[in-house]
């Protein structure tokens, strides 16, 4: 019995011991940025008319939303990059507000139809852009920009992001007067694509059209890391 409990007694000191050493670990996160020109940007653009007729208003938008297809592709823009997000055919009501307790009764019906078009050639986006409203688009979503391959950018980030890890893990343990170890685990968070707080300018309407400026994007990674080490 007594060397059972001697047994017992090394094996919680063995295991103490060893979960202090699981403790001896250095932790530090770091985010790695890389600011790029972008090569594509992504705009939503819709038709929207109204008719007391629905069907007088859904014709309206469609036709100008093929002939905005039309010039999209006569622009060469692939039909892969361009995609229907949102059609929609809503009544438009008159007395809804009144005192007299009347109902409200449809005067009329609304179209719409947006579509999201992914332009690869910036030198052509603003004259994309000033067509398309010649055509009749007259509601825009949004413009964004990016870049076609993000892979390389996040390669970069992620390696300024260990880099900066382990500069701080060295200072950290020089500090505290250890040695660091090595690394024990890793972990990664790749941020989106973010327009860079420095914009550079970028004209995009060579030929004339609607001015744009594309400035710079940034791709962010962050990495956590935890380092051992020694006296």
């Amino acid at each position: 019995m007594k060397k059972i409990a001697f047994l017992a007694a090394m094996l919680a000191v063995t295991a103490a011991g060893m979960a202090h050493a699981e403790e001896r670990r250095i932790l530090v996160d770091a985010t790695g940025t890389v600011q790029a020109a972008p090569d594509m940007a992504t705009i939503t653009l819709g038709v929207t008319n109204e008719d007391p007729q629905a069907s007088n208003a859904m014709q309206a938008t469609s036709d100008a939303v093929a002939q905005i297809l039309k010039r999209l592709e006569d622009m060469g823009v692939e039909s892969r990059d361009v995609q229907t997000r949102d059609l929609s055919l809503s009544p438009v009501w008159s007395g809804r507000n009144n005192q007299s307790g009347e109902r409200p009764e449809i005067s009329g019906f609304v179209a719409s139809n947006n579509v999201q078009v992914r332009v690869r050639d910036l030198t052509q986006l603003g004259t994309i852009m000033d067509g398309v409203i010649q055509d009749g688009a007259n509601d825009f979503g949004g413009l964004s920009f990016g870049v076609q391959d993000p892979a390389p950018l996040q390669a970069q980030a992620r390696a300024k992001a260990v880099a900066e890890a382990t500069a701080k893990a060295e200072q950290l343990a020089q500090a505290a007067n250890v040695t660091l170890g090595q690394v024990q685990q890793i972990s990664e968070r790749v941020g989106g694509i973010n327009p860079a707080p420095q914009m550079r300018a970028m004209a995009m309407a060579e030929g004339g059209g609607v001015p744009v400026a594309g400035g710079e994007i940034s791709v962010s990674v962050n990495v956590s890391m935890e380092f051992g080490m020694a006296e």
